[in-house]
């Protein structure tokens, strides 16, 4: 019996990446392109998310199943979206990692954004929105624990690597970007701070669970609030998009406010990073071998 390091149980079998717009790509999606996998156009999973790099970085034994869904709920991950099939039924037995960012939409954090966005310059309609924001950051903890429960039953010995959100605007902003002023800018960071907070405490006490028991596998949060320090937006710079307009139609497009190709690229330096730190502690995954097995290249017995 040989205990496997963190490294090699993510390699042994197929990496399944779900979640929501964070993760399938939808700040460098394109109308033209094709989505990567069967599924909707609306879920744009696209090449340039960080699930392809990762993909590439580690050889995966089963492969790699990418389905994250731009627009994602923790519910809509169990349920389905768009008359396609659940993201979660994409996880087998087979599957050795498991990636996803959720929780954002739990939130409403694009309709935040849009309402502080489009509210009256000296009007204080965006930091109003708090009681309410605050509640469904709050009841995101159960439905959460359903997703991290349904992947383990599917999937008991895999690594789960759940992936935060970013701060969108500066630390200390002291200037107004697309009709945020300083104060909602910060508002919105707490926010941000606020959702990850929540996230990462439900993750982490999944996995005090799992230890305790010995069993295989593990949950793992990866803080992403910090990540883009220096490239938010309004930076020269910024890894993620700001306010875009499609003039055409007159309406905001999707990929606001979401990684770049930048941001997308530093989410894989998160993960890969965590898939070779791991949890923490000893990951309680074995590989069973038969001692009385010939070993590679000896001679036959006679």
């Amino acid at each position: 019996m040989t205990r496997l390091t963190a490294v090699q149980v993510a390699q042994s079998g197929t990496y399944v990446a779900l979640g929501d717009s964070y993760s399938s790509g939808e700040g460098v999606w394109e109308l033209n392109q094709p989505p990567v996998n069967d599924g909707a156009d609306r879920c744009h999973r696209s090449e340039g998310s960080y699930v392809p790099l990762v993909a590439r970085t580690y050889r995966f034994g089963g492969g790699t199943a990418f389905y994250a869904c731009s627009g994602a709920t923790t519910r809509q991950l169990l349920s389905g979206q768009h008359g396609q099939p659940p993201q979660i039924t994409r996880v087998t037995s087979a599957a050795s990692l498991v990636t996803l960012s959720i929780g954002g939409n739990d939130a409403g954090f694009s309709k935040v954004l849009t309402g502080c966005i489009v509210k009256l310059p000296w009007s204080s309609a965006c930091v109003e929105q708090d009681a309410a924001v605050a509640r469904r950051i709050e009841e995101l903890r159960t439905d959460l624990l359903k997703v991290l429960r349904e992947v383990r039953v599917r999937a008991p010995a895999a690594r789960i690597i759940v992936l935060g959100y970013p701060r969108p605007f500066p630390k200390e902003p002291v200037e107004t970007i697309d009709n945020l002023s300083a104060a909602d800018q910060r508002w919105l960071n707490t926010v941000a701070r606020r959702l990850n907070d929540t996230v990462g405490s439900v993750v982490k006490d999944f996995d005090r669970a799992i230890a305790a028991f010995g069993a295989p596998g593990s949950a793992e949060y990866v803080d992403a609030y910090e990540a883009f320090d220096g490239h938010e937006v309004g930076r020269p710079q910024p890894y993620l998009n700001g306010l875009a307009v499609d003039m055409d139609e007159l309406q905001v497009n999707a990929r606001s406010y979401h990684p770049t190709g930048a941001g997308y690229r530093r989410f894989a330096e998160l993960i890969t990073h965590q898939i070779a730190a791991g949890p923490g502690r000893p990951m309680n995954n074995v590989l069973l071998t038969d001692p009385n097995a010939p070993r590679p290249g000896a001679a036959p017995p006679r």
